[in-house]
């Protein structure tokens, strides 16, 4: 029987995708005749559920994140959804278009992969375990400490994928993340189109064999993925978002392989690894061969106090008079905005250089990349910078280290900023607090045990 025919432009825009009319660049009249052809679906983007309302597009079902209001595109009183509202109106009367026609192929030439580094045997066996994954179905966690080499350990695997006529996306909370990610991937597999996706990007619209996303542009895909690779789980928004993990699910094909890569699992993803619910791998060591420094604990009496007074605690002054002094580039983590921007110009009266970063300052890319070039001698910071930082000799403390927003996750991932070069594997890590927290104390077994698995398997130099 012959294909009723079809777009290939329109293909191209909409297949594994679900949306919205201003989403999609032909003429209404096109998508009509594809509909009436069997080529397009379409679909109510809010609906009700046992009288409740469901985003079909977020998954959202939580009653206060829907609006009601006289609608002058159906004259009725409609309902949207409040939680994906940035990426678009979807209400009772919108609709969704998804690709039902002919499947999207990719042409992948016989060799996609120039990469000719050279990986650790810790990094050998994570890589061969991935390609091993990414034959089969299911679930597959790498966790691997700071520093190890996570994407690199990638390369075999999507290697495979491609060769497999499999298409791929690594998916990360965050847009610095994609935009590091998206150039090393483009060269490694330059015989192959990568996109990146964004809020904004000017690949947004492109189908590709290898996708780099941020999570929340997945809501725009539905089982568009035969392998998805989540980068940092445990990193914010993704690890507090139901939303995006529902994202996620919608976006891979049924029989998808999906792929977790983390330096800090959550407790119940390490129960299901330790249970044999979730396969896995571990890389304890990082490529240089050298452990990851441990972190020290020191008591810095009631610091919020002695900022209140003007004064900074002594232990901590001494820290950083030590490290300028020595020239070493050093990062101050806070518990918060407020904190930091309160104590920053007694810090300035030690060294006027000394600079601070957080989520919402214009210059933070700027500041980072001053630190880098050794422009200023160190950085004030939130938990911002606990990832995606890497600065030869750089040295970390972390003040009010007890506070609640410094979870285990966040202070492994912030020793983690320190030694990971091979010219200067060492550093220090210190802890000051009004009071020793299980976090503190978690983290530093967490590294510990890291260190000591290494040792075992051989992945450490004496």
């Amino acid at each position: 029987m012959n294909t009723p025919p079809y777009s290939k432009e329109l293909q191209n825009h909409l297949a594994g995708r679900l949306l919205l009319a201003a989403e999609i660049p032909f003429s209404p009249g096109l998508l009509t005749e594809q509909i009436k052809l069997g080529h397009v679906s379409e679909i109510r983007g809010v609906q009700r559920e046992n009288g409740r309302f469901a985003c079909i597009r977020c998954g959202n079902k939580d009653s206060t994140l829907f609006y009601t209001f006289p609608c002058k595109i159906c004259n009725l009183d409609c309902t949207y959804c409040r939680s994906c509202i940035m990426m678009g109106r979807v209400s009772e009367c919108t609709p969704l278009y998804g690709w039902t026609g002919p499947p999207l192929s990719f042409s992948i030439p016989d060799k996609v992969m120039e990469w000719e580094g050279t990986l650790s045997a810790g990094q050998q066996t994570a890589s061969d375990l991935v390609v091993k994954a990414i034959r089969e179905k299911g679930e597959f966690l790498v966790w691997a400490v700071c520093g190890a080499g996570k994407t690199e350990v990638l390369f075999a695997g999507i290697e495979a994928g491609l060769l497999a006529g499999k298409r791929i996306c690594i998916a990360t909370p965050r847009t610095d993340v994609v935009l590091e990610l998206a150039p090393r991937l483009k060269q490694a597999f330059p015989a192959v189109e990568v996109s990146a996706l964004y809020g904004g990007s000017e690949d947004r619209h492109k189908a590709t064999p290898l996708t780099v996303s941020t999570t929340h542009q997945l809501f725009r895909f539905s089982e568009a993925f035969d392998v998805i690779i989540i980068d940092e789980i445990d990193a914010f928004p993704y690890s507090m978002d139901q939303s995006l993990h529902y994202a996620v699910l919608t976006s891979k094909k049924p029989t998808a392989i999906t792929i977790y890569l983390t330096a800090t699992p959550s407790k119940h993803m390490q129960r299901s690894y330790r249970t044999g619910k979730l396969q896995a791998v571990t890389i304890p060591a990082r490529y240089h061969r050298q452990p990851i420094p441990l972190p020290e604990m020191k008591w810095s009496g009631n610091w919020q106090k002695q900022f209140l007074q003007k004064k900074i605690p002594s232990e901590i002054q001494k820290w950083v008079r030590d490290r300028l002094e020595k020239k070493t580039p050093l990062l101050l983590f806070f518990p918060s905005i407020q904190v930091m921007e309160q104590v920053l110009p007694l810090f300035q009266e030690l060294e006027p250089k000394l600079e601070a970063v957080h989520s919402q300052h214009p210059k933070r890319k700027e500041r980072v990349q001053a630190l880098r070039n050794g422009e200023v001698p160190g950085l004030l910071t939130t938990t911002i910078l606990e990832r995606g930082v890497t600065i030869e000799r750089l040295e970390v403390a972390v003040i009010g280290s007890e506070h609640e927003v410094f979870s285990e996750s966040a202070l492994v991932q912030i020793a983690g900023r320190v030694g990971r070069s091979f010219a200067y594997p060492r550093g220090t890590v210190t802890f000051f607090h009004y009071g020793k927290s299980r976090a503190m104390l978690e983290s530093i077994h967490h590294i510990s045990m890291m260190n000591q698995e290494a040792r075992k398997r051989g992945l450490l130099d004496a």
